[in-house]
């Protein structure tokens, strides 16, 4: 079982920068589509990034430009750059594994953007 620990998060004024950064377990890592995903209090969970074992990533309309996802294969760690940050990106955000049909969360982590 993969474990997912995220790190980074924190109280932030609007217009900053914050980078998150998530380590997982075992050896599955590098063949593995990591992401990022954000839940607002009374919201639904949405995807924020994606990022593919090749590289390719994938953004959510409202942080392309200035959010930016990266991996380290290495060190088995995916870091999520979040710029020009406002309150509208206050959430936990969760990192997330796929591989094939195994999924795995992390515990979350808070990020509050204040106006």
């Amino acid at each position: 079982q993969v474990r997912l620990v995220e790190s980074g998060g924190g109280l932030v004024q609007a217009g900053g920068s914050l980078r998150l950064s998530c380590v997982a377990s075992g050896n599955i890592f590098s063949a593995a589509v990591m992401g990022w995903y954000r839940q607002a209090p009374g919201k639904q969970r949405e995807l924020v990034a994606t990022i593919t074992s090749a590289g390719t990533t994938n953004f959510a309309d409202s942080v392309k430009g200035r959010f930016t996802i990266s991996r380290d294969n290495a060190k088995n760690t995916v870091y999520l750059d979040m710029n020009d940050l406002s309150p509208e990106d206050t959430a936990v955000y969760y990192c997330n594994l796929k591989r094939v049909i195994y999924t795995s969360w992390g515990q979350g982590t808070q990020v509050t953007v204040s106006s």
